[in-house]
């Protein structure tokens, strides 16, 4: 079983951490320097994240998240954020493409064109883009953060307009969910829930 397997199976979804414990910033910084590696649509990098550690500011994410304990009892209180103007920076990120002479002047305008094409003036495919690609990031945050000793818990039990007003969110800010993160207070290992066999939600072809 390789290293990337006993991690996956060892990654369960903490409901209580150890009080006190502060995750020192070069760490987390370096957990996310890992994140941006993750995939996502155009390479538009749809996702942000706003680590709240502050307590006070802590406390109004567990109000929006209705009162639930285990925000209060984390290191920190990851609010993950998905743009729906990602689309708008599309030019930036690819020119290094163009000016490294990896991308020619009409594939560029091509995809540029292409990718606005698809998303300007589509506010519901800007929605659900933002929603997928910053899940698919989170993800590889919580996998990354087990790898580093951390344990985490994805939560989308939150008042959404509670937490974008409780951060000053800009409309094109869709809050997609929140990861608690710190160390598990767990005294015992609990049995993983019920999960389904292969068979019943794979079909092959």
């Amino acid at each position: 079983m390789s290293t990337f397997s006993e991690l996956v199976q060892a990654r369960r979804s903490a409901n209580n951490f150890v009080e006190g414990i502060k995750i020192p910033q070069s760490e987390l910084e370096e957990m996310f320097s890992l994140t941006r590696l993750a995939p996502s649509a155009y390479n538009l990098q749809h996702t942000h994240y706003k680590v709240v550690s502050d307590e006070d500011l802590k406390e109004k994410i567990r109000e929006a998240a209705y009162g639930q304990y285990k925000i209060h009892t984390a290191s920190a209180v990851i609010v993950v954020l998905g743009d729906k103007n990602a689309y708008l920076q599309a030019s930036e990120i690819y020119s290094g493409l163009k000016m490294l002479g990896a991308m020619s002047e009409d594939a560029f305008d091509q995809t540029i064109a292409d990718i606005h094409g698809a998303y300007s003036g589509n506010d519901a495919f800007q929605h659900d883009e933002a929603i997928r690609n910053a899940s698919l990031s989170a993800m590889q945050f919580m996998l990354i953060a087990k790898d580093k000793g951390w344990d985490t818990c994805p939560m989308i039990g939150f008042d959404v307009q509670a937490v974008k007003a409780a951060l000053n969110l800009s409309d094109n800010m869709v809050p997609v969910m929140l990861i608690t993160i710190g160390k598990d207070n767990k005294h015992k290992i609990r049995p993983r829930g019920y999960r389904k066999p292969v068979n019943e939600f794979v079909e092959f072809f």
